[in-house]
């Protein structure tokens, strides 16, 4: 499970992903509570290429919960996310939602300790992870926020991604886009969004460790 990644950078933003980047700074790491930009339909009339760039909340806090919830929701399990309480408004009325990463870390035990690995792609690319948003009108000093989450799936013998987490928990790995995805993604309906529910590519990624100093 992602709790951590690097957020694209505004010439990113601008130049794959094609949006205006968000007015306000934010962090070079995102962790669950933070704000980063995502990559949404401005309007639930938009064309295909029309995108805009937000910041949002790492982890989805519905209208009903309190902020605190986003140190658990960062991530949506795709076989659950159409009946889960805190996803399912927002995977059902399609706010569906790229986020722009450069790369994102995860925990490796094959020392036996936990080492901090970085995986980007092999391309030196940006990254679209796939995700979901919401909004809610009384965010933090009373002002509306946005929240997303990443959607993630089984990677249970995927020959990268079977390398980090704990040694008996389930692997799991975000959904990432490719370009000629990004569109179709968020203008997809719910029974048309599992067809992107896969497991991306070992060869299209690179990890490497990145043991915080």
């Amino acid at each position: 499970m992602c709790a951590n990644y690097v957020p694209s950078r505004y010439e990113h933003l601008m130049r794959h992903f094609q949006v205006a980047p968000p007015d306000s700074p934010w962090k070079e790491e995102a962790y669950p509570g933070y704000m980063a930009p995502i990559v949404r339909l401005p309007r639930a009339d938009a064309l295909p290429g029309d995108r805009a760039a937000v910041l949002g909340m790492f982890g989805m806090v519905p209208h009903w919960a309190d902020l605190k919830l986003a140190r658990q929701t960062y991530n949506a399990r795709t076989e659950t996310v159409a009946a889960k309480p805190s996803f399912r408004n927002a995977f059902k009325r399609r706010q569906y939602c790229l986020i722009p990463a450069e790369s994102f870390y995860e925990p490796s035990y094959e020392t036996g300790k936990p080492v901090r690995w970085e995986i980007a792609r092999a391309d030196g690319a940006p990254m679209a992870i796939a995700g979901i948003w919401e909004y809610r009108a009384d965010g933090p000093n009373g002002l509306p926020l946005i929240s997303f989450s990443m959607l993630t799936v089984n990677a249970d013998g995927h020959p990268m991604m079977q390398r980090f987490h704990k040694p008996n928990d389930e692997k799991r790995m975000v959904v990432i886009l490719d370009p000629e995805q990004y569109d179709a993604w968020l203008h997809c309906t719910p029974d048309e969004a599992v067809h992107y529910f896969t497991r991306y590519p070992s060869e299209g990624l690179t990890a490497r460790p990145a043991p915080r100093t």
